[in-house]
């Protein structure tokens, strides 16, 4: 049976129903985003060290950016197919699909974890880090990686949440997290005197956070489709429909960090004050870019349950109302970082030679993101007849 929750995705109206579901998930994100922006800033501002800090920090990024994409496996594969399956009415298969994610995401977690701990000083001399900046980066990473599973499992399992019309619940388990993590963050980096490694353990704490928050959350009775241990067992036809759909985001996603390793792995034999630089402006393009991943969040269970539905028109309008309100406010937040990227610049930094370094850059490195959104929805609403081609195939005999 339906709960109101559920049954307001195929009912409402389009327009205030997608910003019902989207702005609780950008606010989320955007908050979210505060992780990485809030340990940059402090980092950034350490008396002497701070911009050596900053660089080793920014050389971690693409790997933990790389760890985080493969949530969206399960997270962006599984929770369109656990909608489309409510939908149908069919809740036990939905159920499964939760309890497969959830082994997923450990299995993930086991696996990144081990290759990242075994090859660390590697991968991080590859991704662009220095004699000066290694130490920093191996202090920050391997400190974060002791947090890998609550960070898999509060983003891979929250779209669940939203997949059942639950925008407000999803937000609150990042933003308790985040608002955590700046409390910790001066304490343990200024307070404490822990440096680098206090912002990576301000930040698995708060992950933990919102871990716990998640599976309270479905492992009661509020929720509509609960995380239950007797669909905790991996089905082979559901695992391969996830993955089917799951691996266009996780390619994206891994796309950005691969082009991380390139550009620190290039920018280093520049000197460190250009691998800072590059720290910055991923944060910057990340904070242009949310709107992108908040909305995508809101709008796909509309998408999904009104598809498992079988109503198109519904499907057609959510999307042409996405795309309109997405590339508009992308498109006004990076015209006031390339206008001023001075004041961006000096929210991480005071260093004056690296403010000077972004002020001419940023200009050039932001202008491609209004593009990618548009490419990245386009691409995501073309998948969605491959979304139920695969949930056909999965009642097959």
């Amino acid at each position: 049976m339906k709960n109101k929750y559920e049954a307001r995705l195929g009912t409402e109206r389009m327009l205030p129903l997608v910003f019902k579901m989207a702005l609780p998930a950008v606010a989320a994100q955007f908050v979210n985003l505060l992780y990485n922006i809030v340990d940059r800033i402090y980092i950034g501002h350490i008396p002497e060290i701070g911009t050596n800090a900053l660089a080793g920090i920014g050389v971690t990024t693409s790997i933990v950016i790389l760890i985080s994409s493969f949530s969206a496996i399960v997270g962006a594969g599984g929770s369109p197919l656990a909608a489309i399956a409510l939908a149908q009415g069919d809740r036990e298969r939905a159920g499964k699909i939760v309890g497969n994610g959830f082994i997923l995401l450990i299995l993930f977690t086991i696996f990144t974890s081990l290759i990242t701990y075994t090859f660390m000083e590697p991968i991080l001399l590859f991704t662009g880090a220095s004699k000066y900046t290694l130490g920093y980066a191996v202090d920050y990473l391997s400190i974060y990686l002791l947090g890998t599973l609550f960070v898999e499992i509060s983003t891979g399992l929250n779209a669940f949440i939203n997949a059942q019309g639950r925008p407000s619940i999803a937000m609150c388990s990042v933003l308790i997290g985040a608002l955590l993590n700046i409390v910790l963050d001066p304490i343990f980096i200024f307070w404490l005197d822990m440096g680098v490694k206090g912002a990576a353990l301000a930040t698995i704490l708060s992950q933990a956070c919102s871990a716990i928050w998640v599976l309270s959350f479905l492992f009661s009775r509020r929720a509509s489709l609960p995380l239950e241990r007797r669909y905790m067992r991996l089905d082979r036809r559901i695992v391969l429909s996830m993955f089917a759909l799951g691996i266009s985001p996780f390619i994206m996603a891994s796309t950005e960090s691969l082009v991380g390793f390139v550009l620190n792995s290039s920018l280093k034999n520049f000197g460190d004050i250009y691998v800072s630089a590059l720290a910055i402006l991923q944060s910057a393009m990340q904070f242009a870019s949310v709107p992108l991943t908040g909305f995508a969040q809101g709008f796909v269970p509309i998408i999904s349950y009104n598809y498992g539905h079988g109503d198109k028109q519904r499907v057609k309008d959510c999307f042409r109302i996405v795309l309109i309100v997405m590339f508009s406010f992308n498109l006004i937040l990076m015209l006031f970082m390339i206008l001023f990227p001075s004041t961006v610049a000096s929210a991480f930094t005071s260093d004056e030679e690296l403010i000077d370094t972004v002020r001419w850059v940023m200009p050039i490195f932001l202008p491609m993101i209004p593009f990618c959104i548009s490419f990245c929805l386009l691409t995501g609403y073309w998948l969605m007849p491959f979304t139920g081609h695969q949930h056909d195939l999965s009642y097959e005999s």
